[in-house]
């Protein structure tokens, strides 16, 4: 009653705001970026090389690798370019959160994203489309650290893992739809018009980072703020000169002037290696990103060479529609039942570590005995129950992420996270696997070979079952802000006040 009675004299707020409907952009938001990877990876888009056979005939060359003449690797470098800026990108994004506005820092990154897609259909050979993947990857960088810390923060306490498993079930679900929709762009019209479609997607949403009234993170003070967060980090307002509330004077200055001084770029810096070391200490946080690293491993290399080696294997001539209708299915399906799952399981990291060492375990199982035969529909069936329990693991894996570190710690975890599975997983695992079939040229056995890394996941991941875990989510929440300075926040999310 009393919380009620305080929401009633906040400042108004859009009607239309609330925290189910953040979450629903930010899944569109994360759709819309993982259709671009897929639409690269499909037939369509990505195309083939010309090829001459020993009679002398010749066929011309289609899409992205018949327009430049890649090779296999180079044709890989493109699938992985992205991640260049996004590895870069993502830690700096992080650190800039702790002195500007995260809500702020997304709109930045998904303008940049979308200036950057719409370079990569007007690209005129491999630099220069290689060039704009990797500005996509710095585009994404943003969005890719924040937005699941401010899911956490809105999502119900019992249903946290679910929404995760709702924003993550994007990730299977636009590559599925990128190899579909690059299919089609890419034969009705050309691979260029795939690019052009996305950046026009996502520009209303790069322009509502900026209009809109920003968000307030967890664990942060915010540039130009004069209220008050609800951490203990922040629970004095953010003037330099304002006592806190119990007289003593804020020690953190997250000013802008400071911040680009050279004092404070130093500070940042400072900031930045502390917070990483406490990263690489944390046994549960290292343990959950090796296997993490694993895993991604073999999804990023089934998700670009999937629909060439499902052509080639079983001669399927709609592989792109083939994958992607396998991987829409059971990877909405899967990834939301992970999430249902751990909530049911109770959402706690030693839980988390159970279900992840189990799904990726049998689903390993399913998807190498899927290569092994011969018969179509025997592969599909399998290889369907396989990414129906890989994909199970989204909502736990980014869980541990986010509740075993300190709240102002989550945007690193998730950038460190981010970085880590891509520069030892998914960026190598795409040009790595080009070269294996270069060389042996069977495509069944780079599919195995490919497949029993998903072992080394599951073996790692038990591991964090025996390790000490805490959740360490209200660790930085246990000052309340005052009445009095309550009476002076604006609320973030009028669903979460009127529940209060």
């Amino acid at each position: 009653m009393i919380r009620d009675s305080i929401s009633s004299t906040l400042a108004p707020q859009p009607s239309w705001f609330t925290a189910k409907r953040l979450l629903a952009i930010f899944c569109i938001i994360n759709l819309l970026n993982y259709v671009d990877r897929g639409a690269i990876a499909s037939n369509g888009v990505n195309g083939k090389r010309s090829e001459c056979t020993k009679s002398g005939t010749c066929s011309s060359g289609s899409g992205i690798q018949g327009d430049f003449d890649l090779n296999n690797f180079q044709d890989g470098v493109i699938s992985s370019a992205f991640m260049v800026g996004l590895l870069l990108a993502s830690p700096i994004f992080a650190s800039l959160a702790k002195s500007v506005n995260p809500f702020r820092l997304i709109g930045v990154g998904l303008t940049v994203w979308t200036f950057a897609t719409a370079g990569c259909g007007l690209s005129i050979n491999f630099w220069s489309i290689t060039i704009c993947r990797m500005m996509v990857g710095v585009g994404e960088a943003s969005f890719i650290s924040l937005a699941a810390p401010f899911i956490d923060d809105n999502a119900p306490v019992d249903q946290k893992t679910a929404w995760l498993g709702i924003f993550y079930m994007c990730i299977p679900t636009g590559i599925a739809v990128g190899y579909v929709y690059g299919g089609l762009v890419g034969s009705l019209l050309n691979w260029r018009w795939a690019f052009g479609i996305e950046a026009l997607l996502m520009l209303p949403f790069a322009i509502l980072g900026f209009v809109m009234k920003p968000l307030q993170l967890k664990g942060f003070s915010h540039t130009g703020s004069k209220r008050p967060s609800t951490s203990v980090q922040t629970s004095c307002t953010e003037a330099v000169t304002s006592p806190c509330q119990d007289g003593s004077s804020q020690t953190r200055n997250d000013s802008m002037d400071d911040s680009i001084s050279a004092p404070g770029i130093l500070n940042q810096f400072t900031r930045f290696w502390m917070d990483m070391k406490v990263l690489l200490l944390d046994k549960v946080y290292v343990v959950n990103i090796l296997g993490y690293i694993a895993y991604n491993f073999v999804i990023g290399a089934y998700s670009y060479w999937g629909p060439k080696a499902g052509y080639y294997i079983y001669h399927m001539n709609n592989a792109d529609l083939m994958f992607g209708g396998i991987t829409i299915i059971c990877g909405i399906f899967g990834t939301l039942a992970g999430g249902f799952i751990l909530d049911r399981m109770t959402n706690t990291i030693s839980n988390a570590f159970k279900l992840l060492s189990v799904a990726t375990f049998f689903g390993a199982i399913f998807c190498f005995s899927a290569f092994c035969f011969k018969s179509l529909y025997a592969f599909i069936a399998l290889f369907a129950i396989g990414e129906l329990l890989v994909f199970a693991t989204q909502a736990p894996v980014n869980y541990v992420c986010l509740h075993c570190v300190k709240p102002s710690m989550r945007p690193l975890s998730m950038a460190m996270s981010t970085v880590s599975i891509h520069i030892f997983g998914d960026v190598p695992s795409s040009p790595l696997v080009g070269v294996l079939q270069d060389h042996i040229n069977n495509w069944r056995v780079t599919a195995l070979v490919l497949t029993s890394v998903l072992f080394l996941a599951s073996g790692i991941w038990v591991i964090g079952i025996f390790l000490h875990s805490v959740d360490r989510f209200n660790e930085e929440n246990e000052l309340q802000v005052s009445v009095a300075d309550r009476s002076n926040t604006i609320p973030l999310l009028g669903e979460t006040t009127q529940s209060l």
